[in-house]
């Protein structure tokens, strides 16, 4: 029985989602926003080849972002700590605590991302890809921070992370 009348199933075949390219080297596959879910949760998939930068430091006030493993190494900041993880690991992260993520140096990655509560978000990655095209800026998105609830930040725990893996690519 459908303890919630108001929500449905949502099922969104891999060739019916939308794949948006958010960097040179990433990509968003965009499987379930807030509004189809009823507000339970948000779904993509990002994948990420050797060498991406993966997602600034940054952090959410509303929603709990959980972070599965599909292929690949991760590292992840949390707070002030960077953590590895690889295939079949799961992580969650708190709303308000700092996080940001790409591949462990000379890995690629691929993580099913979900927040909870649901965010619209679509919107938000669809600037991403836009930014990446040259269709908007960088202070795009940071004029966006409060409707995306996303909040960036500097890292200097992340800087030196992401510098210790340019170095061992460059070897």
């Amino acid at each position: 029985m459908n303890a919630n009348p108001t929500a449905a199933p949502v099922l969104v075949r891999a060739e019916q989602a939308e794949v948006l390219q958010d960097g040179p080297t990433s990509l968003i596959t965009l499987l379930a926003d807030a509004g189809a879910t009823g507000g339970a949760l948000t779904a993509n998939r990002a994948t990420f080849e050797k060498g991406s930068p993966g997602a600034p430091a940054h952090f959410h006030t509303k929603a709990t972002e959980m972070f599965f493993v599909l292929d690949g190494t991760m590292r992840i900041l949390v707070d002030d700590e960077v953590l590895t993880l690889e295939k079949g690991d799961f992580l969650t992260v708190p709303p308000t605590v700092p996080h940001a993520f790409a591949p462990a140096p000379g890995a690629t990655g691929d993580m099913l991302v979900v927040f909870t509560p649901g965010l619209h978000r679509f919107d938000y990655y669809r600037l991403l890809e836009r930014v990446n095209r040259g269709e908007a800026t960088v202070q795009d998105i940071k004029d966006s921070s409060q409707t995306y609830d996303n909040h960036y930040f500097a890292s200097p725990v992340w800087q030196a992370s992401l510098a210790e893996a340019a170095a061992h690519t460059a070897d």
